[in-house]
């Protein structure tokens, strides 16, 4: 077995990575305190494909050189957008007919090894403030709220291992519908 080399591994440039078909995700950071957790949820969207981010309340901007440490140019490349309101964005999210999750521990949530996405739908995924979570308030709009199952005494996660999580969960979910879908005869 040999480490690959930068070279082979066939990363697309930014302007390639725009054209590149996404998953039908859109990534909300809400509240989020610590840039360095911003730009590594960035750089997990590249490598995921998200459609976009949204940056909202106190969560920082790129460009800033705390974001960028963590995001390795991933800010250039993934598309998005800072709204002050989340309530607002998400009642128009959901107007268009998208699933808003929470990615946090609550009544009735589904366990992320459960969730299964359904194949024409798009989601928006939120994650919340690293010491309080998803605010209560957008949780009362999300269609669900999952999370992640743990073992240990903390039953936490960094927000950018969550994000890191749940991000491929969807997918791999996603990849398997396309083989599946590749697969079909016309």
């Amino acid at each position: 077995m040999r480490k690959l080399e930068n070279r082979e591994l066939n990363r697309k440039t930014v302007e390639e990575f725009k054209q590149t078909s996404k998953m039908p995700v859109t990534v909300v950071l809400d509240n989020i305190r610590s840039l360095n957790n911003i730009g590594s949820i960035f750089r997990t969207s590249d490598a995921f494909l998200v459609e976009r981010m949204i940056l909202c309340g106190i969560t920082a901007c790129p460009p800033h050189n705390d974001i960028r440490k963590t995001a390795l140019g991933a800010d250039e490349a993934v598309d998005w957008f800072y709204a002050e309101n989340i309530l607002d964005i998400l009642s128009d999210f959901k107007t268009r007919g998208y699933t808003l999750i929470a990615i946090e521990q609550a009544e009735s949530a589904v366990m992320l090894n459960e969730f299964q996405i359904s194949e024409n739908q798009k989601y928006v995924l939120i994650f919340g403030n690293e010491v309080k979570g998803v605010q209560q308030s957008v949780v009362d709009l999300c269609d669900f709220c999952i999370e992640i199952p743990q073992g240990g005494t903390k039953h936490s996660l960094n927000v950018s291992v969550s994000a890191g999580a749940v991000l491929w969960e969807f997918f791999k979910q996603f990849s398997v519908l396309k083989k599946k879908n590749q697969k079909k005869p016309n």
